[in-house]
């Protein structure tokens, strides 16, 4: 089911939610959406659940008008962060509510439901616990019943509003592995919204980021990596070190030195640089082109060791080089970044002409 997004608008009295958002869901996929507290991000679900009215806007699901539709009319699947599993409820019984509560020219036989509780629970690998209790279930296996639950209606489209949030992070991790299966195994299209950037990025097909209920970015994990479309993607989407330089006859300038970067940066003024830490390389102290930095302190940083550098105006930059790496603090080094991004003050993306250097990726 494709779902399309046009000129979508959401205010709370004074307090807008979300501003004009234009978004293509297409069929099939894993889609996050994925802000800080406060981007819109679960504001946008709920509307196209049907749980909340749009201030003005449309949503499509195909080429159906769904913008005046009830919940049930759009035949969705929800799974909300805190399960909202029915306490007095076994298992089974969470898991055919939403068949058993049809009307009666709609509902299947008892022993279809029954054979579609069983199908779910072995779907989601929960194969005994039918007779169980929400309270008799770990946090995880909640959150698959829920889960579990919402397939059961057999919906168009499955939305998750933060669904692993109440987890912890060992179970956060296999669970998102778990859904990328059924994902894959079931065909839904499916939205679901995180603030949890790794999770996003090791889930979904494509991100959408959401600053103050506006859409900043929309691609898939890689493109929002590496290749952020605005300072704020950049400072929300994994660690980056931000420099100021000014952008002069097609080159960077910082402290009076020109960095030997491989294109032609177009525009004038002051700008930013910013560089995630594995995106730099480092010299012999003094090297022309590239700044000259001290370290400070080293650290192991998962497979890499982090360098705390500091560059002449006092300024801290982060690199991951190889554990191997022999440096001590009071070392000096010069660094020169192999990918990067430009921004000038206003925000806008300093253009540059992509160069390929060998053993190397290139630019952005």
């Amino acid at each position: 089911m494709e779902i399309r997004i046009r000129d979508l608008a959401k205010d709370f009295g004074d307090f807008p939610a979300l501003f004009g958002v234009d978004l293509d869901i297409r069929s099939g996929e894993l889609l996050a959406l994925l802000g800080p507290s406060g981007s819109g991000k679960t504001t946008l679900l709920r509307i196209l659940a049907g749980l909340e009215a749009p201030t003005w806007g449309r949503v499509f699901f195909g080429d159906e008008d769904a913008s005046a539709t009830s919940v049930r009319e759009r035949r969705v699947g929800f799974v909300f962060q805190h399960y909202a599993l029915f306490r007095h409820m076994t298992v089974a019984d969470n898991i055919a509510f939403g068949l058993t509560v049809r009307p009666k020219a709609e509902r299947p036989s008892r022993a279809e439901i029954a054979r579609r509780v069983q199908e779910l629970l072995d779907l989601v690998q929960l194969p005994d616990l039918a007779r169980r209790y929400p309270s008799q279930l770990s946090g995880g296996q909640r959150q698959r019943v829920a889960l579990a639950r919402a397939l059961a209606v057999e919906p168009r489209v499955l939305f998750l509003d933060e669904p692993f949030g109440a987890l912890d992070a060992q179970v956060r991790k296999d669970l998102r592995k778990w859904l990328r299966e059924i994902h894959d195994r079931t065909g839904y299209t499916t939205v679901f919204v995180t603030h949890d950037q790794d999770e996003a990025l090791e889930l979904a097909d494509r991100v959408v980021v959401l600053n103050k209920g506006r859409i900043e970015q929309i691609g898939t994990p890689d493109e929002i990596y590496d290749a952020p479309a605005s300072p704020f993607v950049f400072d929300f989407i994994g660690d980056a070190s931000r420099i100021p330089v000014t952008v002069e006859h097609g080159g960077v300038v910082v402290d009076g030195r020109r960095l030997a970067l491989p294109v032609e940066v177009l525009g004038q003024g002051a700008a930013t640089l910013y560089v995630r830490p594995q995106h730099w390389t480092i010299g012999a102290p003094d090297a022309p082109g590239a700044l000259a930095a001290t370290v400070a302190g080293t650290r192991r940083h998962g497979v890499s060791r982090r360098l705390d550098t500091t560059l002449g105006d006092g300024r801290a930059v982060e690199i991951d080089v190889p554990p191997e790496t022999r440096v001590a603090a009071g070392d000096r080094l010069s660094l020169l970044p192999t990918r990067w991004r430009l921004f000038f003050a206003d925000g806008a993306a300093a253009a540059v002409a992509p160069v390929r250097d060998p053993g190397r990726v290139a630019a952005s």
